[in-house]
């Protein structure tokens, strides 16, 4: 991924929805059992980008003991329509989850949902590769939206930047 010299930050038009996904591995021996939970993400996100009009907007990952993975959506109707129709893997993994492996303490599952209002985020993004919501969304010169942190989200109306770049 080329990297972006200088500063930049994503530029979305209207609401979205931020979602965090993961698991972690309790018992990381237990393979048989954490297997399942973690191979069953792989058809769900390959699902996603064969139907971006499905409303997810980019989707990033980072693997450890506890995984993790950002996805942002559209708004949150996309979101559940995805997460319980039959038409999607999701509803199946999320079954057979709770069939054989909820009770357990084997592995755990999260997830965190964000409603964002328009204009009601900050981001930044020095000397960076395209990355999280810029990836989703639009990758902007940081001028487009404001130059500090209070401007971008609308915390202030003057833009008192310090000059670090």
């Amino acid at each position: 991924m080329a990297v972006h010299p200088g500063r930049f930050t994503a530029d979305i038009e209207g609401d979205f929805v931020v979602f965090l996904i993961g698991m972690r591995f309790n018992k990381p021996w237990l393979v048989h059992r954490w297997w399942p939970v973690a191979s069953a993400m792989g058809p769900m996100v390959r699902e996603i980008g064969k139907h971006p009009e499905i409303g997810c907007l980019g989707i990033q990952s980072w693997f450890g003991r506890t995984t993790l993975m950002v996805q942002y959506w559209r708004d949150f109707a996309s979101l559940e329509r995805f997460a319980r129709s039959d038409d999607y893997p999701h509803l199946r993994a999320w079954k057979k989850f709770n069939a054989r492996i909820r009770a357990s303490e084997d592995v755990g599952i999260f997830h965190e949902t964000y409603q964002v209002k328009a204009g009601a985020y900050e981001a930044i993004y020095g000397n960076m590769p395209v990355f999280g919501l810029a990836r989703a969304s639009s990758h902007a010169p940081v001028a487009s939206r404001g130059q500090s942190a209070a401007g971008r989200i609308g915390a202030r109306e003057d833009d008192p930047a310090l000059d670090v770049y």
